[in-house]
């Protein structure tokens, strides 16, 4: 179903051995050794196609698939279609982006250093890196062993970016330190100026900001995603966090492992996202604020106190979530009262 200008599909697998290597258990399939071709959606997956239903909103089509094997959970298996294989497991995306991921590897030009890119003399490139026309490496940077540096992308003086990590076209990094397999997509901007001022009659006065940014190991950061380096204590991205486009992070925010920040939501200075904090879309965080361990924030929610750890809030300003549902019913019920 890809395009195969733009991606490169595996040789086909036999179904059993698909069902080995995501761990699933193989279910009513008429021949184990069917060739499967490709991944698909399951309203377009064909007989040679594998496919995936975790989510009760696509039940018909489920129902109505042609694919030739589907990813399903335990509480599915009596929708399924005769003559459809199943693969079964409790996390059926999970290991449906596992087979993707088998079937469409990530692809990378073989290892070279152009001579367009400009890298200086004292800067320091490890061994099969891929640095594209127009990269700029400075004075003192350092770039670990199997390293993808897209075209015009800037790393600025002394920065360390670890192995096997992939920095996006246009990139900016100053101020910063990378751990290893961290991807940056275009546009990303790591280590600029946090914005710390004190604030004058006569002027702003700008207040050095004189810490850093570190990114650690297995990090992902969406395109024109900006992170500020510190006021005096580091900014602090933790391992396995992803996040998305368009994310502002202020100056000395720590966040911690596996954290999830979805697009266009903003980080003020100096809070804490303990491990595996979950931040929705539009979502505003004011500074000097801890959202704890596990908590989530729904959507274009504003966060104005500490939230405790595994909670779930929503609104501006935000409150537990059952209790935004109950004064929104509130309100609904106010109105059309008024209305009567």
């Amino acid at each position: 179903m890809a395009d195969d200008r733009f991606f490169k599909r595996g040789k086909p697998l036999p179904l059993a051995r698909l069902a080995e290597l995501a761990g699933t258990a193989l279910v009513n399939a008429p021949d184990e050794n069917l060739l499967i071709r490709d991944v698909a959606p399951v309203d377009r997956a064909g007989p040679c196609d594998i496919t995936f239903f975790d989510n009760r909103k696509y039940r018909q089509s489920f129902q109505e698939t042609r694919a030739g094997a589907c990813l399903v959970s335990p509480e599915s298996v009596r929708y399924a279609p005769p003559g459809t294989a199943l693969l079964v497991t409790k996390y059926p995306y999970k290991a449906y982006a596992h087979i993707a991921s088998i079937f469409y590897g990530s692809e990378r030009p073989d290892p070279y250093i152009s001579d367009r890119a400009f890298i200086d003399e004292t800067a320091t490139v490890g061994r099969e890196c891929t640095i594209e026309p127009g990269a700029v490496i400075g004075p003192g940077a350092e770039i670990g062993n199997g390293c993808w540096i897209e075209a015009n992308a800037v790393i600025g003086q002394g920065v360390v970016v670890g192995e096997q990590c992939r920095i996006g076209a246009g990139s900016t990094l100053s101020h910063c330190l990378i751990g290893k397999s961290v991807r940056l997509y275009p546009g990303v901007r790591v280590g600029q100026d946090g914005f710390g001022f004190a604030i004058d009659p006569n002027g702003h006065i700008k207040v050095p900001q004189l810490g850093r940014v570190i990114i650690e190991d297995r990090c992902e950061i969406g395109a024109n995603t900006c992170i500020d380096r510190g006021a005096g204590p580091d900014t602090v991205i933790g391992a396995g966090t992803w996040i998305d486009n368009l994310v502002q992070i202020g100056h000395n925010v720590r966040i911690g492992r596996g954290c999830v920040i979805v697009a266009q939501a903003g980080v003020a200075g100096s809070t804490v996202l303990e491990d595996f904090a979950v931040l929705g879309g539009q979502v505003g965080v004011a500074g000097h604020l801890t959202v704890g361990k596990g908590a989530r924030i729904a959507a274009q929610s504003g966060i104005m106190r500490d939230v405790p750890p595994g909670d779930e809030m929503m609104g501006t300003p935000a409150v537990p979530i059952r209790q935004f549902m109950r004064q929104v019913a509130f309100l609904g019920r106010m109105v059309k009262k008024e209305r009567n």
